[in-house]
């Protein structure tokens, strides 16, 4: 009876210590490391990510230097009433005290975010109840059944001799070990056979791995793709290199997992695996300085697909082909107009779309396409230059209108109607053309460049340059007048290298740019 009365209270308590990560101040990046025991002083450390380092290494030096863990102590966690050892049995019931069990273990909890680290001697069974506790020593097993951390003291062994009884560990009683009675201790409960493994079973991207896969290299291929994956998600920094290794790896296997399975979705998983192994190598070289060996570093395009630029040559094209009025500056009104209305003929428009475009007489020009039936408008001119983006103008193109028999000249649909319009009016009303006050036919010959380039932004098929009689039809000048329009561009950091020939414009855009181009596929 005094056994069982005393056994918690003459346990010991477990240690238990904390290295934390803290900032310094408001706004500064230097962070300060401590540890909660008397003997280690606090460390200033100039960044979060070079205190995430120190803290790591103080803690293994603390595990390295340390005992380890006793096999007679309770929880640590215990003795502080945590949420484990005093948890609701339910939502409306009495709060049941927690069983600790399993050998004593040295576990370490850390937070998600990286900001503490505590070490705790504690029994298996709570060490598990945390999800981030990670093992680092185990106790070694005593020689009786004394269940860690329970009230009931260990019970002693049938032998009566002092050996005997010091080798069960912590003596409770007061009495002396001589005088304890003795008493006859139940015979061990037969071990139950373990079931012997049919082969390795892991899990990786939310699916198990069957333990009968077959290739067996497979199998563990994948199983231990899994825990890798598992383990990178644990790491205080990123490390892209890595990941990259990773997806790659996974890419290859998941594909030998479909051709063995037959699975589409297994199939379609490698291809992503392989794409995203693609994305995160680039942006490691990219975060290092370097670019791959085939690839320069992306630009950042307005229009990102080949399918958008493919479409702005198109809308191009048909303005050149189907132009109502002649002069550059009826094209540059038509183009614009055109992408207000191109997905269903109809549009809105206002007085300050028509002013910020290079237009010698607006109103002249939008009466004109009146008159000729190209364009159509509610209201009057003078109402549509007044007009104000609360109140705005609809226009309408009828040749634009789709109908049963004829869907229109254009193929894109209604949502990519607005970015190749946005698109052309940053080519139009780019910030250094704008500032020269460049006329009509210098923002055309931007426009047809710009869909003109290949990737590396050289000018026509790989750089072979444009002739000079498509771009005179375009921007309708005379042949004569494109050498004055090419320095014109020049001088606005649109062209470098420029070069015309008798045939030929040859070139590149420059890098700032670069972003409003569409590429040649």
């Amino acid at each position: 009876m005094g056994v069982e009365a005393h056994a918690t209270n003459e346990r010991v308590t477990g240690r238990t210590w904390t290295v934390r990560l803290d900032p310094v101040g408001r706004g500064r990046a230097d962070v300060r490391v401590s540890c909660s025991r008397p003997a280690c002083p606090a460390q200033v450390l100039p960044s979060a990510a070079v205190g995430r380092t120190a803290a790591v290494e103080h803690l293994k030096a603390h595990l390295r230097a340390g005992p380890a863990p006793r096999a007679s102590v309770y929880c640590a966690c215990r003795a502080e009433e945590c949420h484990t050892h005093i948890r609701p049995a339910g939502p409306r019931e009495r709060p049941a005290p927690w069983r600790c069990g399993g050998a004593v273990v040295l576990a370490v909890v850390t937070d998600r975010e990286g900001r503490w680290w505590r070490v705790m001697e504690c029994c298996s069974r709570c060490a598990a109840a945390h999800p981030t506790a990670k093992i680092v020593a185990t106790a070694p097993v005593q020689d009786g059944p004394a269940p860690v951390g329970s009230s009931r003291a260990a019970a002693a062994p049938a032998s009566t001799g002092p050996a005997a009884v010091s080798a069960v560990g912590p003596h409770f009683s007061h009495s002396a070990p001589e005088a304890a009675v003795p008493h006859q201790v139940p015979s061990s409960r037969p071990a139950r056979p373990t079931r012997q493994r049919r082969g390795r079973r892991g899990r990786i991207a939310q699916r198990f791995v069957p333990h009968d896969l077959r290739p067996v290299a497979l199998r563990d291929e994948l199983a231990e793709l899994g825990e890798l994956f598992r383990a990178y998600q644990q790491r205080a920094e990123p490390d892209l290199e890595v990941l990259a290794d990773l997806h790659a790896r996974k890419a290859k296997a998941f594909a030998a997992w479909a051709d063995v399975t037959a699975d589409t979705e297994l199939r379609l998983d490698a291809q992503r695996a392989e794409q995203a192994a693609e994305t995160v190598r680039l942006q490691h070289l990219h975060r290092i300085g370097e670019a791959p060996d085939d690839q320069e570093p992306a630009v950042a395009r307005l229009l990102t697909a080949p399918a958008q630029w493919d479409h702005a040559r198109a809308v191009l094209t048909h303005v050149a082909d189907h132009a109502p009025l002649p002069g550059p500056d009826a094209r540059l009104l038509v183009v614009m107009l055109t992408l207000r209305t191109a997905h269903s003929g109809i549009g809105n428009l206002v007085g300050q779309d028509l002013k910020g475009l290079p237009l010698s007489d607006a109103e002249h020009l939008v009466g004109q396409l009146l008159e000729c039936g190209w364009l159509g408008i509610a209201g009057t001119v003078e109402e549509l230059i007044a007009s104000r983006p609360e109140c705005p103008t609809r226009i309408s193109v009828p040749s634009l209108t789709p109908d049963e028999g004829d869907p229109g000249p254009f193929t894109f649909g209604r949502k990519m109607r607005p970015k190749l319009s946005g698109w052309a009016q940053r080519v139009v009303g780019e910030k250094k053309l704008r500032k020269a006050k460049t006329a009509a036919e210098v923002r055309l010959l931007a426009l047809a460049l710009a869909t003109g380039v290949d990737a590396d932004g050289q000018l026509g098929p790989q750089g072979q340059g444009i002739g000079l009689d498509v771009l005179s039809s375009w921007c309708d000048v005379a042949p004569g007048d494109l050498p004055e329009l090419v320095d014109r561009l020049a001088a606005a950091d649109w062209l470098a290298e420029a070069a015309v020939t008798d045939t030929l414009l040859t070139g590149r855009l420059t890098e700032r740019v670069l972003p409003l181009s569409c590429p040649l596929t």
